[in-house]
């Protein structure tokens, strides 16, 4: 929470109001939607570990976009993938 002090006929007040955060900013485009992701978010998403999603990366099944110092995986990769695996039932 972020606090604002401002005065007022002579009395202080404080006022409280959420923080503004990343998460809350991506939460707005459903991850669907989104061209790209960063590898945490893809981590999150696939439940994969960074090494996995950067062993991938290495070996060209996941596609990604650096932009700047920013490495990130294109969305519609993530679903390739993910589809391309045969589902073995156990």
């Amino acid at each position: 929470m972020r606090r604002d002090q401002g005065q007022r006929n002579g009395e202080e007040q404080i006022e409280e109001r959420p923080a503004a955060s990343k998460d809350s900013d991506r939460s707005k485009i459903p991850f669907a939607q989104r061209l790209t992701c960063t590898i945490d978010d893809a981590c999150e998403a696939t439940g994969l570990g960074r090494t996995k999603i950067y062993e991938l990366i290495g070996a060209g099944q996941l596609h990604t976009r650096s932009v700047g110092r920013r490495r990130l995986v294109l969305v519609r990769s993530l679903y390739e993938l993910l589809e391309s695996e045969p589902w073995n039932p156990r």
